[in-house]
């Protein structure tokens, strides 16, 4: 209990007190922070690494794999510096003067479809600052977005997380306690709506193992099943930040659903695509990947593989879906 009101007052103070202090103060308190995790090598810093062991190789020596992980902590902690502090970076900064945009044409695409009534499932890795991405989406011509979030434990932060986006222009479906989140989606793509997901790692016990920096891996299947069941198009994207204030954002190719196969088999085979553009993404930039939570099938609980394994999450539409 004292541990839940230690970490709700802690949020708390990020929201209130970290937009009121200089920007470069509270940078550096956060990078302290984030270098206080990190050499601690607490249970989230050692899933870590044991993820990015996959990214950059087995053979690769450990100081190497812990400079890469002091980044990634690095790179989290200025994820929720910009969070908390993203209602008072000025809007120039937040929508095009720091932007570094590859895959332009298919953004145009995404928007393209979208004017034209299609649906458009934006499947991301948990890279960068994909609420700030979700910003700049809206003001570039999307209009409004739909996404999920895990409902937290603690009620008062799932609260404060749940009004920062809506304030930002997101319909923010919780997975527990509230419709349906893949009814909802479906709706949503169905009328010609905008979708973000993100897709790299599994909460529902219903994802599909892909091949994932030559392992196996749990996804959650959401946005393909959607795809598969809406006819909406499924895009990869990826974020990543540049330099000290500016931010990167990648629009890649769109993932056709196969004409051949079974529901199952669709989205199996679609799953493995979008897997593949994320890890060209974390390659290019892992520093930025945000992955504390186990992903690769090695690393899981076998009790949970068994229940995915056996799961329905193409045969059942009401599946959920991963925030």
């Amino acid at each position: 209990m004292l541990r839940e009101r230690l970490t709700s007052a802690a949020f708390e103070v990020g929201w209130v007190l970290v937009c009121r202090v200089p920007e470069s103060c509270a940078r550096a308190a956060f990078m302290l922070g984030a270098d206080i995790a990190w050499r601690r090598q607490g249970r989230g810093v050692q899933v870590l690494e044991g993820n990015l062991r996959r990214v950059i190789g087995t053979g690769a020596d450990n100081g190497k794999l812990r400079r890469l992980s002091r980044k990634v902590m690095r790179s989290y902690a200025r994820y929720y510096l910009e969070v908390f502090r993203l209602h008072v970076i000025p809007r120039e900064r937040l929508l095009g003067s720091g932007l570094h945009l590859e895959g332009a044409e298919n953004l145009q695409r995404s928007l393209e479809y979208l004017k034209n009534g299609r649906g458009v499932i934006y499947a991301l890795p948990h890279m960068g600052n994909v609420e700030q991405a979700g910003v700049w989406v809206i003001a570039n011509g999307a209009g409004s977005l739909t996404t999920v979030a895990e409902r937290l434990a603690l009620e008062p932060v799932y609260e404060r997380w749940l009004k920062f986006r809506q304030r930002l222009g997101f319909e923010v479906v919780p997975t527990t306690g509230g419709p349906r989140p893949f009814g909802v989606l479906a709706q949503r793509l169905r009328a010609g709506n905008l979708v973000c997901m993100l897709a790299d790692r599994d909460l529902s016990d219903t994802g599909v193992e892909v091949d994932f920096f030559g392992e196996k891996a749990l996804m959650a299947a959401g946005s393909a099943v959607l795809a598969v069941r809406t006819g909406a198009a499924l895009m990869p994207a990826s974020c990543w930040f540049v330099g000290d204030t500016g931010w990167g954002i990648c629009v890649h190719d769109e993932i056709p659903v196969p004409e051949q196969g079974n529901p199952r088999e669709k989205v199996a085979v679609m799953m493995q695509q979008l897997a593949a553009a994320f890890e060209q993404a974390i390659k290019e930039h892992p520093e930025d990947w945000h992955m504390l939570q186990r992903v690769f099938v090695a690393d899981l609980d076998r009790e949970r593989l068994k229940s995915t394994r056996n799961g329905t999450a193409v045969a059942d539409p009401d599946a959920k879906a991963d925030p």
